[in-house]
């Protein structure tokens, strides 16, 4: 009788997480938070540590044909600070660790680190550490961060309540967007050759694909306004897929509405250029980096006029699920595609 075997696409990532994570057991009292969070929070003292790990792999999370290795080394960086800014928590150490197959030559480990050199300097945080090692498949970058937080100032994904009003910084979908046109201007390269790429006409959404920017400028300010958002996470793997991890955590709900999604102009005319629906692309593009949480009522005041912070809907109670309302005024479900790994 052949052994029962479960795909690991049956299961997709946040299932395979939660199916690792039933087994583990906390056993010191400084771990504070666990797996479940997009960082981990260990008690040191009179404030607390947040710990958070990010692996790229080539052909699965990057493209070397069309992703510059400085550009790579900055984004390595800043997918894992973007974690740490998602507590509420400030960058301070990483280490670096990578993979190298025998077709890399020191200049070219020099490239991807001076990107690393390049986030640690903008994002003000120390290399600390980490390893290298061979590999038979390509690149490998493994980051994790370490930042540091007061206790009272940390904030979970858990802390979302009926009535906080639910915001997000930036704008959103345009690195999947990016993502769709350097594939499309490799499959040009790849059957021509003398063909030059262009890529001149979308700058922006390139460049929030192959280098985005964690935001830490919005922790610093929130800070400084005297803010401790009630529920936050950074938006790698789509709004919808954020929203659903958040109304879980919190045991909430939520409506959002079409015409307050934030998206850039170039964003939506590539997205109907590339025959994509441009909300779509907001809801499931994932990878932008920006900042989704809620806040108190009482704090609307303090951001109300923020350039880069906009509110596009509310938490509700459970029971009355999560809901986009479409420009028309249409209630639809929404729906958590995010990203597949498996």
């Amino acid at each position: 009788m052949s052994e029962k075997r479960t795909e690991i696409a049956d299961l997709g990532e946040f299932g395979l997480i939660d199916h690792l994570s039933k087994k583990v057991k906390i056993r010191n009292s400084s771990s504070i938070k666990g797996i479940g969070d997009d960082a981990a929070v260990i008690d040191a003292g009179d404030h607390v540590k947040v710990v958070s790990t990010d692996m790229l792999m080539e052909g699965v999370h990057f493209d070397l044909s069309y992703a510059p290795l400085p550009h790579l080394g900055f984004k390595a960086v800043a997918v894992n600070v973007s974690d740490i800014a998602a507590m509420n928590a400030i960058p301070k150490q990483i280490t670096v660790s990578i993979g190298l197959s025998n077709r890399f030559s020191l200049e070219a480990v020099e490239a991807l680190y001076e990107g690393i050199y390049a986030a640690c300097d903008h994002y003000g945080v120390d290399l600390v550490g980490g390893d290298t090692t061979a590999s038979r498949s390509g690149l490998v970058i493994s980051i994790t961060a370490i930042g540091e937080a007061k206790k009272e100032e940390i904030t979970y994904r858990s802390g979302a309540k009926a009535n906080d009003i639910l915001c997000v910084t930036g704008d959103l979908g345009a690195a999947l967007v990016g993502l769709q046109v350097l594939e499309r201007e490799k499959q040009v390269f790849l059957a021509n050759p003398d063909m030059k790429p262009e890529l001149d006409k979308y700058t922006v959404v390139t460049g929030r694909q192959l280098r985005p920017d964690a935001r830490m400028d919005i922790i610093h300010e929130f800070k400084e306004l005297g803010i401790i958002p009630t529920s936050m996470m950074d938006i790698s793997d789509g709004l919808a897929s954020e929203i659903f991890h958040i109304c879980k955590a919190s045991g909430v709900g939520a409506t959002i509405y079409e015409d307050k999604l934030p998206i850039d102009k170039q964003t939506f005319d590539t997205a109907v250029e590339l025959n994509l629906d441009p909300i779509t692309c907001v809801l499931n593009g994932g990878e932008d980096y920006e900042l989704l949480f809620t806040i108190n009522q009482k704090d609307f005041e303090k951001v109300e006029k923020h350039p880069d912070i906009h509110f596009i809907g509310h938490i509700t109670k459970s029971e009355e699920g999560k809901y986009l309302v479409t420009k028309s005024g249409t209630a639809v479900q929404i729906k958590a595609q995010g990203w597949k790994h498996f």
